[in-house]
């Protein structure tokens, strides 16, 4: 327990480590890279322990404001399936992790372009050149490979992986998550959310509906973005899961943004109950779904994980000074 902990985000009960991973099966890895001008890294999330692309699981995207370069997302929404672990890094790397995700999935897969069809993979991204030397892209397939092969259910928060590089609120960024437990039919579920932080002016920042700092303090205008990553084992469909991504917004909300121009803000939200499988006997599959009348629990859950963990992202940054002697303090130090 850390004095993080007492701050209350909503009335619904966390998950036991208020981590993403508390979704049965998720996994998150790193893989950091830190050393002088070089502040960036790599993180993916795993949907389940078993062969992905072979048990695809249920999801959706939801671009909230497309100011990215991200991949895989166009198949996802066609499709409304994930078959790849989520890799998020730096916007010079999209192009090397998805090399990295391509290879790790032909590794595991040796019928992957010869008797079946190709592989999607997917990876998203924030601009993290403030404090990074994102020009020299430093990041290499062996540091997706990385991340992706320590993935676990305990992870680190703030300044780790792809959230090295990152500012938010014209303070230090990085990975944040949270979970919720939900009860529905006497079964308790769990949602969890993961976000890489990367946006905001210091002048907008709120905590719990509280300006953190004075006006004119602000910095210049808003040109980041935020990756929000959504899993949960409730049985849902995309429709549903779409439904559910476009909710994210209420959680970046309450902490002061408002989706400016030059920011990118993407919300990726899959379930693990339903599983696609790549290989069926059968031409009819059936799936459990929740009742629509049950959502307002899935949206209020939501709004509440994203708001929390676009604050621990910054509660558990650690300050930093990057490219060019470019620093960004912690909101732990102002608070």
């Amino acid at each position: 327990m850390t004095v993080f902990d007492s701050l209350q985000f909503g009335d619904i009960k966390r998950g036991p480590q208020n981590l993403i991973t508390d979704v049965p099966g998720v996994r998150v890895g790193h893989c950091t890279l830190s050393k002088g001008d070089i502040q960036t890294g790599v993180t993916a999330v795993i949907p389940h322990e078993g062969n992905i692309f072979k048990e695809k699981v249920l999801a959706c995207a939801h671009v909230i404001n497309g100011f990215g370069k991200s991949a895989g997302l166009m198949q996802i929404n066609e499709l409304g399936t994930l078959e790849t672990p989520v890799v998020l890094t730096n916007t010079f790397a999209v192009g090397t992790a998805v090399n990295a995700l391509i290879k790790y999935s032909l590794q595991r897969n040796p019928d992957i372009g010869l008797t079946t069809g190709t592989v999607n993979p997917v990876v998203l991204e924030c601009n993290d050149g403030f404090l990074n030397d994102i020009r020299s892209m430093p990041v290499g397939e062996e540091h997706v490979r990385i991340a992706l092969e320590t993935a676990s259910v305990q992870f680190a928060l703030g300044s780790v992986g792809a959230g090295m590089g990152m500012s938010c609120y014209g303070l230090k960024g990085g990975i944040g998550s949270s979970s919720r437990l939900i009860l529905l039919d006497d079964s308790c579920f769990t949602l969890g959310c993961l976000v890489l932080s990367n946006f905001g002016s210091l002048s907008d920042l709120t905590v719990l509906g509280k300006k953190a700092a004075p006006e004119d303090r602000a910095e210049s205008s808003d040109k980041g973005s935020v990756i929000i990553i959504i899993a949960t084992d409730i049985p849902m469909s995309d429709r549903q899961l779409l439904r559910m991504c476009k909710r994210a917004v209420n959680g970046l909300a309450r902490t002061g943004s408002y989706t400016s121009n030059g920011s990118g803000e993407i919300a990726l939200g899959f379930t693990t109950a339903n599983r696609v499988y790549h290989y069926s006997e059968k031409h009819i599959l059936s799936q459990n779904v929740l009742h629509e009348e049950c959502m307002d629990i899935i949206f209020r859950s939501v709004s509440d994980s994203v708001e929390e963990s676009v604050i621990n992202s910054m509660l558990y940054a650690r300050p930093a000074t990057g490219r060019a002697g470019h620093q960004r303090r912690a909101l732990s130090e102002m608070i």
